[in-house]
């Protein structure tokens, strides 16, 4: 597992105007190649109609599933200029599919492939990117005495808390990264004079809205 990465916030749409062709982005996070391939099935019979739907995709946490599909445009036009975004802007399990309502002027090859990288990029920005982090789910259980000190600690932190359980002891979930796990028990240890009882849990990733 990456320790960290970046991919989109999830799905998305935004729709562009270039001489009077219409360009629609759909964006999607896909994890597999079955997941993007199923999410481009779905827009094109969504927009059955269009003159093209083109799409790429990059899956893996190396990259190892590259894909790109220009759908009837001139070979290169629309679904590399689409894959170069995703690459550009670093975003892995990510699936973009490009619709295009033929507006009646030709564009070229140079104008495509500008148009379909524009549309691309700023159906990305539209969706949101995130940074997904990975991270030790840390437990401290204390007595309930405790709870206000900790909590304010904690969120005045580099720390971030996932949960606070309310059972016959509080027992407080944070967000700390591996390298961080030492220094963060050794903490808790002193703030609660000892008092705490903290344990490691899973590996999660975090998500955190970046702008790229």
């Amino acid at each position: 597992m990456l320790p960290r990465y970046y991919t989109v916030k999830g799905y998305g749409e935004h729709e562009i105007i270039i001489q009077k062709s219409r360009f629609i982005a759909y964006v999607e996070r896909a994890e597999s190649e079955e997941e993007a391939q199923e999410f481009i099935q779905k827009i094109k019979k969504q927009n059955w109609d269009a003159t093209h739907n083109c799409s790429a995709y990059m899956i893996g946490e190396n990259d190892q599933i590259q894909k790109a599909n220009d759908d009837g445009e001139p070979s290169g036009t629309a679904g590399v200029p689409i894959l170069e975004v995703l690459k550009k802007k670093q975003l892995k399990d990510t699936v973009v599919v490009i619709t295009r309502y033929f507006g009646g002027i030709k564009l070229g090859a140079g104008g495509l492939i500008r148009a379909y990288g524009k549309s691309t990029s700023e159906g990305i920005d539209a969706t949101g990117v995130v940074q997904r982090k990975l991270m030790r789910v840390m437990h401290t259980k204390v007595d309930y005495t405790w709870l206000g000190k900790l909590e304010n600690e904690l969120r005045s932190s580099v720390y971030a808390l996932k949960e606070i359980h309310y059972l016959d002891t509080v027992e407080i979930e944070t967000f700390v990264e591996e390298e961080q796990t030492a220094a963060f028990t050794e903490w808790m240890i002193e703030l609660t004079n000892g008092q705490g009882e903290i344990t490691e849990g899973d590996v999660v990733y975090l998500e955190e809205v970046v702008e790229k």
